[in-house]
């Protein structure tokens, strides 16, 4: 007679398993092919960037609500950093992520006040970003820190972008690419220390498998994103 496997999965096999979500990152939808490949208009091209950057403004405010959950003082510690990497420091050397996804409206003929007044951004759009923060408040900080590892997949999206955008559209100044150029180093050191957060707290097979699910809601939130985003700026 066999009985259902409930041992825990190794630390490497978790980890493995995590990072195979990379099968449903949106890095693969059509939508993003196209983006990448060249095939979008400039309409489109203003569409995405509008629309995502609804998701950008949230990042601080998620970031924020997992702070306020979270009782252990070594990660506040580091996780606060996430905030000040997205909203800069009054002074600093950097303005921080929103800034720069302003500077990449801007250099793509959206003006600061229309992108930040929202009038761009579809229900669809809204509606899986609202569904993310709300995540992040509800949930325990452990999981809303797993949900963030979609960050694993980012480095490689960014690089196409800064890869292709110059050749295939000209007419966003280059200046403007300059948020896609900075993430990559960031998302790479977020990701240590939120999967070690994940690796270390789903320590059962019923939690390791919680945190497959857990990630899988964030894709399917960044994939609703681009189906709702395809859908407004049809081809």
């Amino acid at each position: 007679m066999s009985y259902p496997a409930t041992a825990p999965w190794t630390r490497g096999e978790f980890e493995e398993r995590l990072r195979d979500k990379s099968r449903g990152y949106h890095i693969h939808h059509p939508f993003n092919v196209r983006l990448n490949g060249g095939l979008c208009s400039p309409d489109q091209v203003r569409g995405w960037i509008a629309n995502r950057f609804y998701y950008q403004s949230l990042i601080p405010r998620k970031d924020a609500a997992i702070l306020l959950n979270c009782d252990d003082r070594a990660t506040r510690r580091l996780w606060v950093q996430r905030i000040l990497d997205h909203d800069g420091v009054p002074g600093g050397e950097s303005a921080g992520g929103i800034e720069a996804w302003v500077r990449l409206g801007s250099a793509a003929g959206i003006p600061p006040g229309e992108l930040w007044s929202l009038q761009h951004v579809v229900p669809g759009v809204r509606f899986a970003c609202d569904a993310y923060l709300d995540f992040a408040r509800r949930s325990p900080w452990q999981e809303a820190v797993c949900a963030s590892l979609t960050e694993m997949f980012a480095p490689r999206i960014h690089q196409d972008r800064l890869a292709g955008w110059p050749e295939h559209y000209p007419w966003i100044a280059p200046e403007g690419l300059a948020y896609f150029r900075s993430r990559i180093p960031l998302a790479r050191r977020d990701v240590e220390h939120g999967l070690a957060v994940t690796l270390d707290h789903f320590d059962t097979l019923e939690r390791q498998q919680r945190a497959l699910g857990i990630l899988q809601f964030k894709l399917d939130i960044l994939w609703a994103m681009l189906d709702a985003i395809e859908r407004a700026y049809p081809a």
